[in-house]
């Protein structure tokens, strides 16, 4: 297994077995949220394709989970847990007095709305039974930035039963909910303190009983433990910290960008906020911060005011380098109000550099590992050409265009920083309707090609682009360059725009163009910019197989 995905605790051929953050869907609530984690694994690694759900964590849970690998795993582990032979035990915190040193609830479980309650096991329904100890306080460590007023104990639970919520419902029902768990009555808190430390079964082959454990981390940082399960720290150093409301910190943003955080909001930081990024610089060791003020009307200003300002710290260069999936790219905080690549699109550049988009899901020949000379990728609104270095690194012919010739160059030190002779490889200045066009009129076509459009753009040829009215347009004119069978991949980062509505606006060009869709996946921002009720996913992405007319599977 690849020693880079630290949330991995064991892996054979059979099992796969990690440790969830807190903060992580089991799986994913809705066709257009955020994935969890195990849509995450599957969509990952082409060898977590067949990955089955054989239990569930909530949310806010954390802690040991068991995946199965093959179909027999699945029947053997189904046949565990049904037959109540496997052993879990957590652990959880509570500031509320418990009354018994150890004590056994047996209940049925009752869904009311979004939760449960415990009703006499003699009403019959679903039985739940738990078994509580009670341990020693001294093991009580939480983050330090919580403000209690009683104190904590700390306590075992054994679920003989698996239900939903079962642990939560049965320490309310006994007058101790758990730390954090405010849906069940539990004191407000910066998490749920609810850990699944251990689960013990028998291999589906060899028998063998094994046992897996990872003890709570329950003082850490709740949002950084999410970004330190998932991201593979000698490939990858650039990555949102804070995400808004998400993470306990609304409208305000932090990104680590190698040696620097980048921090983002309305206005400057506060006291706050400040102390929150000392404190992320002294964990990564960086060397400065900086701040970009987020404003609606970016393009209007110029770009010395628009340009992200030191804070403290060591000040950047005018060109610094982070890593992504094992590539380099320059960065630069001089240049307005983008800084050169959009940390949301890394799982997609992933996608473009191995090859595998989701479970059945894989590019053209760049899934075989050699790829053929004459697969084309087509990078529309390439900005700095993060997309073409991943395409190109796999081994594709990439064609970047976009209406600015400074990040044209700037996409082609992205090259020269990964080794890749940028002589072999197209980039064209110029709208980009215009030259969808003309590459058309040639004959030009292409086996993928990539739609991420800013919101709002204008250009001489084509006037004024607003993503919500022209994306349709968008799309018909990059299907009359796509090969049949090629992949469109089809991305916006419009947070006004419903996921629904963009799904309808590429499907009605589709079917307007006489094309169909033969495979699709769906895929919204990444871990690290998770969304809540209050705070939406605001990046659609779409990857669509595309051939002739015919029935579509979107």
């Amino acid at each position: 297994m690849p020693p880079g995905i630290p949330l991995v605790v064991f892996e054979d051929e059979h099992l796969l077995v990690v440790n969830k953050p807190p903060g992580i869907n089991t799986h994913a609530p809705s066709p257009h949220a955020g994935e969890g984690i195990y849509d995450w694994l599957r969509n990952r690694e082409p060898r977590w394709t067949n990955l089955a759900i054989i239990h569930r964590l909530d949310k806010e849970t954390s802690g040991v989970m068991v995946f199965g690998k093959t179909s027999l795993a699945n029947r053997s582990l189904t046949e565990q847990f049904t037959s109540r032979t496997v052993r879990k035990k957590y652990v959880l915190f509570t500031d509320r007095p418990v009354p018994k040193a150890e004590l056994t609830v047996k209940t049925s479980l009752v869904r009311t709305g979004e939760k449960y309650i415990a009703r006499p096991a003699s009403t019959g329904g679903n039985l739940a039974e738990t078994r509580f100890r009670l341990l020693p306080a001294t093991a009580a460590r939480i983050h330090e930035e919580e403000k209690l007023t009683r104190p904590l104990h700390v306590i075992e639970a054994e679920p003989l039963t698996g239900r939903t919520h079962q642990i939560r419902v049965h320490a309310a029902h006994q007058g101790f909910p758990i730390l954090g768990d405010t849906l069940y009555g539990g004191t407000a808190a910066r998490r749920v303190y609810l850990h699944a430390e251990s689960i013990t079964l028998n291999h589906p082959v060899s028998d063998q009983e094994l046992s897996f454990a990872v003890e709570a981390q329950f003082e850490g940082d709740r949002s950084l433990m999410l970004r330190e399960a998932v991201i593979e720290p000698g490939l990858t150093n650039a990555y949102r910290l804070i995400h808004g409301e998400r993470d306990g910190w609304p409208g305000w943003y932090v990104d680590r960008l190698g040696d620097f955080l980048l921090s983002q909001g309305e206005r400057t930081p506060d006291a706050a906020q400040s102390r929150k990024l000392a404190d992320l610089l002294k964990h990564f060791s960086g060397r400065g911060v900086y701040h970009k003020t987020l404003t609606r009307r970016a393009s209007a200003t110029s770009r010395p005011e628009a340009s992200p300002r030191h804070c403290f710290g060591e000040t950047a260069p005018e060109r610094f380098r982070i890593r992504e999936n094992g590539l380099q790219f320059e960065l630069s905080f001089a240049e307005g109000y983008s800084v050169g690549l959009f940390l949301d699109q890394r799982d997609n550049r992933r996608r473009l550099l191995n090859g595998y988009v989701s479970t059945g899901f894989s590019l053209p020949n760049v899934a075989a590992g050699n790829p053929k000379p004459e697969l084309s990728v087509l990078n529309t609104f390439a900005y700095t050409c993060g997309f073409s270095v991943c395409a190109a690194k796999a081994g594709a012919r990439t064609t970047s265009l976009d209406l600015s010739k400074k990040y044209l160059e700037w996409g082609k030190r992205n090259f020269e920083l990964n080794e890749i002779d940028a002589a072999g490889h197209e980039f064209i200045f110029g709208d980009v309707f215009d030259w969808l066009r003309r590459l058309d009129k040639k004959g030009r076509r292409f086996e993928i090609i990539l739609l991420d459009p800013p919101t709002f753009s204008q250009s001489k040829e084509y006037g004024v682009f607003r993503v919500q009215k022209n994306y349709g347009e968008l799309v018909k004119a990059a299907l009359r360059l796509l090969k049949p069978g090629g992949v469109l991949f089809a991305s916006s980062n419009a947070a006004d725009w419903a996921p629904e509505k963009f799904m309808a606006t590429v499907e009605g060009a589709i079917h307007t163009a006489k094309k169909t869709v033969i495979q699709s996946h769906y895929v919204s921002q990444p871990l690290d910019f998770p969304s809540s009720r209050f705070e939406p996913a605001y990046l659609k992405t779409v990857w669509l197989r595309i051939d002739s007319k015919g029935s579509s599977k979107l």
